[in-house]
Parts: structure tokens; C-alpha cells; sequence
């Protein structure tokens, strides 16, 4: 897969794509969000199979399974290395974040809601920046940044956090730009 270099030159791969096969971008937004609830779908089988003790839990498992490899695949139709299994990571990883960050919001905790809500929201620019060929595995490394501050809660954490970020953070914020502007589900 050849990498792209520039937003500009995405536009206009994906616009001379459209015209060979046509894809909806807002389309692929929603269908990651149904991939994203199809693994937890998963999860949530295995753990009511453990708790209840009903297997028929567990046999439901492939069938929801095969449902969500064929869905990954209209994203994901071709890749190399572990790109297919690093992307479903990725979107499990991100809804569960999300859901994490609803969880301390409804409990009045703003600072770790909207922290949760970024991360959430980072993993996801880096699906699409990996399936979108604008970035590649050596772009991805873990390193220790300090944790986010909100001036506007005026509350802060002084505790260093590990996180997965991009080499460069001006790539992180190219990728939120682009899926801003490029991947919008209220375009009908």
C-alpha cells in the first residue's frame, strides 16, 4: 500500500476512487461505529456466557463474529502485516473508551470524561489514518506525556500517563482535521 503524503493528495486519490467505486466516507463512519458495537456484542456474549453459564451465549459468538469480519472488510478490503487486526483493536478501543468517558460523565466527573473522550476520538483518527494509507505502523510508538489540563474546569492532574501518540503530534491533529472535514456522517 502506497503511503499519502498530503490531505490534498487523499482528496484527490479518494475523488479519482469515487469514480471506479463510488464509496461514501460518512457511510464507512457509520458502518465502524455498527463494527465497533458488533465487537462488543462479542465481549458481551462471552461475559454473559461466564456469568449465566449458558453456553448458548457462547454459540452465538461466531455467528456475530463472521457478521463483523464481513462488515471490516468493506472497509478493510485489502491490507498488510497486522493491519486488519490492529484496526479492529483499534475501534474496540475507542468505543470502550468512549463508554468509559459516558460513565464518568453521568458521575459528575467532567476532567476524566473529556480526557477519555479525546483518547477515544485520537484512536479513531488513527483507524482511518492506517486504512487511509496516511500513515503506517512506524508512525504509531508509545511514549510518557503528561496528562491533559483543562483550563476551563481549572482542575488539574499532575500524574504522567502513558499513551499511544503519533511521532508528531502535528500528525495527530492532521488526522482529527481530515476525519473532520473528510469523514462526516451528517453529509446526506
Amino acid at each position: 500500500m502506497e503511503k499519502i503524503k498530503s490531505v490534498k493528495e487523499f482528496v484527490e486519490k479518494l475523488d479519482s476512487a469515487k469514480k471506479v467505486n463510488p464509496k461514501d466516507l460518512s457511510s464507512d463512519q457509520d458502518l465502524t461505529i455498527g463494527i465497533m458495537n458488533l465487537i462488543s456484542i462479542e465481549e458481551h456474549l462471552m461475559f454473559s456466557g461466564a456469568k449465566t453459564g449458558k453456553t448458548e451465549f457462547y454459540d452465538l459468538i461466531n455467528e456475530v463474529r463472521e457478521q463483523r469480519k464481513q462488515m471490516m472488510q468493506k472497509i478493510i478490503p485489502s491490507y498488510e502485516g497486522e493491519v486488519w487486526c490492529i484496526s479492529k483493536h483499534l475501534l474496540a478501543s475507542s468505543m470502550r473508551l468512549f463508554e468509559v468517558g459516558t460513565k464518568a460523565l453521568a458521575a459528575g466527573n467532567k476532567v476524566d470524561a473529556y480526557d477519555l473522550f479525546d483518547r477515544s476520538y485520537n484512536l479513531y483518527c488513527i483507524f482511518w489514518g492506517l486504512n487511509m494509507g496516511m500513515l503506517n505502523g512506524g508512525d504509531v510508538k508509545w511514549v510518557k506525556t503528561p496528562a491533559v489540563k483543562t483550563k476551563e474546569l481549572e482542575q488539574e492532574k499532575s500524574d504522567d500517563l502513558e499513551e499511544i501518540k503519533l511521532d508528531s503530534s502535528t500528525k495527530v491533529s492532521k488526522l482529527k482535521n481530515w476525519v473532520k472535514n473528510a469523514v462526516n456522517c451528517c453529509i446526506e
